[in-house]
């Protein structure tokens, strides 16, 4: 009877030590993907095409055979085929077997290489692209880069309109959510491209944008009168807009600055008590 337990309970405990094991990785597993989720959680983010399905080498891509993929920018390789040039994939040959929901690469793909467009092929339809001139303390420490999103906002001296005949030190913000195309000559997609161990100048005089063209009117004359523009860069991800922010002079940092402080411990840091 012992000889016919013995083995009985062997496998029993080999069960369990299986299941807890399992268990162990499991949550381990868990655990890491959830730290790697945070981690990533304010990266920018780039789409690139991947293999909807495994596909085998000679076959003739179609649109059906490739999706898109977010993933962080960081992690990107300069031969990873961005989501826009998707469609140039169609009716090529593969040159390897691709994996599904794997990148794919342009050397994956006979007689792919990365293409190479100026900066006119980046514009919307409808849109503008125009460079305005800015300082590295005006453009975030030079931080500011391609495919970032920004707020202009001017410094003038305007007439006064409380003491005629002065002059008074405004700023204002003239356009919201503008998506910077070039920073210099480094364009969105030379950006993505360039070998990211490298080292990066943040060296620029000028930041290109895309705008309406009544906006690209409006900036032309802002940048010509006698004042200052500055960029204040926003997360990739906000797309809020202020319906009514203020021009600021002295006199109105006078009144409204306890109250702006106010605010942004309530709102901002969520403290109470105030």
């Amino acid at each position: 009877m012992k000889q016919k337990i013995i083995p009985i309970v062997s496998a029993l405990i080999g069960l369990l030590a299986f299941i807890l094991t399992y268990q162990y990785l499991k949550g381990q597993r868990e655990a890491i993907e959830k730290e790697k989720a945070i981690l990533y959680a304010g990266a920018k983010k780039i789409s690139i095409t991947v293999a909807r399905k495994n596909i085998p080498k000679g076959a003739t891509l179609v649109s059906s055979d490739l999706t898109r993929k977010d993933i962080p920018a960081a992690s990107a390789s300069d031969q990873f085929v961005v989501l826009e040039d998707g469609p140039m994939l169609f009716n090529k040959k593969t040159a390897r077997p691709l994996n599904a929901d794997s990148p794919i690469l342009w050397s994956d793909i006979e007689g792919g290489t990365p293409p190479v467009q100026g900066l006119s092929a980046s514009i919307q339809p409808g849109l503008r692209a125009v460079s305005i001139a800015v300082s590295g303390a005006n453009s975030v420490s030079g931080m500011v880069e391609p495919n970032d999103r920004v707020d202009v906002l001017g410094t003038y001296s305007f007439p006064s309109k409380t003491s005629p005949g002065e002059m008074e030190t405004v700023t204002l913000t003239l356009l919201q959510d503008v998506t910077v195309l070039a920073t210099g000559q480094n364009l969105a997609k030379q950006e993505f491209m360039r070998n990211r161990n490298a080292m990066r100048s943040t060296s620029y005089s000028t930041v290109t944008l895309e705008v309406k063209p009544r906006e690209a009117e409006f900036l032309v004359f802002a940048q010509q009168a006698q004042g200052r523009l500055t960029l204040v860069l926003r997360n990739s991800a906000d797309s809020t807009y202020e319906t009514t922010l203020p021009e600021i002079n002295f006199k109105y940092l006078e009144t409204k600055l306890p109250e702006m402080n106010l605010e942004r411990q309530q709102k901002i840091r969520r403290k109470s008590g105030f």
